[in-house]
């Protein structure tokens, strides 16, 4: 057996776990799909389509999958509900599978610069911290810039994941610009031949107006050392949110070119359907989604195991 097959199960269980929530307010329309074979009645439907609305997959996703099932049914396709939960499950995969793209690390720019976006509380320094262990065991030199000056705990926790990891980290006083911090980072990077640079950024969605032209002022002051800076621009997102994500996703992506999410907290919340909902009005890849808090519970998205352990039936 091969090492990627050994592993899909404990990753499986790993996504089951920390998407218990999620199932949980999944179940009552869901999981009666598999007691017994049921014939498929309007009050089946129902259910499912009030389940899938509850965890946040959001109207136009759940409208979507909900006329694709129904007229399964009426072409006698799904004959009971056991087929219908299979065809649910195989609706969601294929809405879900165009986000699946791993993040790569351009081999032709040293050092590959990437943001990270999203309003404070969201897990955005975590995030860089348990990607920059993930990138450094990868083999790459990877350097940390600790842009958050606004908030004082986001430049001390960036530098304890960097004394953790043995990791550089480029940082100013709080209250620094942060471009600045940013800028003399990359600078810092390209002439120590650094492969990978994390950006983190200030997310303080109060003073909305201000953080958009101070992102904008962070990418424009970077491609000053390289124009295709940054490579990436990932926003990352708390799944607790549910639908406000879309609009976050829209006005970040506005400012400064969203490239992919990184979703977190996926444990924490029964809103996890929010995927779905990015995946049918902002379609960008997941590069990776947060199931827990330990450094190895930051895992690449991969829509059939996430699916499966979505409708997992206890």
């Amino acid at each position: 057996m091969s090492d990627e097959s050994e592993s899909k199960p404990g990753l499986w269980g790993r996504f089951k776990k920390g998407l218990g929530k999620t199932r949980g307010q999944l179940a009552e329309g869901v999981g009666n799909l598999l007691l017994g074979e049921r014939e498929i009645d309007d009050s089946v439907l129902e259910d499912l389509e009030t389940s899938l609305l509850l965890t946040d997959v959001g109207v136009d996703a759940t409208t979507q999958v909900m006329q694709e099932l129904s007229q399964r049914v009426q072409r006698k396709e799904l004959n009971n509900t056991r087929a219908l939960h299979s065809a649910l499950g195989g609706l969601l995969k294929d809405m879900l599978a165009p986000l699946a793209m791993p993040l790569s690390v351009a081999v032709d720019a040293k050092p590959c610069v990437i943001f990270f976006v999203g309003v404070n509380g969201a897990g955005k320094t975590t995030t860089i911290g348990k990607l920059a262990n993930r990138l450094r065991n990868d083999g790459n030199e990877v350097m940390l810039a600790a842009g958050d000056t606004f908030r004082a705990a986001a430049v001390e926790q960036l530098q304890t994941w960097g004394e953790r990891n043995n990791i550089p980290v480029v940082a100013q006083h709080q209250g620094a610009d942060s471009a600045s911090v940013v800028f003399d980072a990359v600078q810092s990077a390209q002439s120590r031949g650094v492969d990978v640079i994390l950006a983190d950024t200030a997310g303080r969605l109060q003073a909305k107006a201000n953080l958009m032209e101070e992102l904008s002022k962070i990418k424009r002051v970077v491609s000053r050392l390289d124009a295709q800076a940054p490579h990436e621009v990932i926003l990352v997102l708390d799944a607790g949110i549910g639908q406000n994500a879309i609009s976050q996703a829209k006005e970040f992506d506005a400012a400064v070119g969203v490239t992919g999410y990184v979703i977190t907290k996926l444990d924490g919340s029964a809103k996890a359907g929010v995927i779905f909902a990015i995946a049918q009005q902002l379609p960008k890849p997941v590069y990776y989604v947060g199931i827990g808090e330990k450094i190895d519970d930051l895992q690449p998205f991969e829509p059939q195991v996430f699916v499966d352990a979505l409708l997992a039936n206890d």
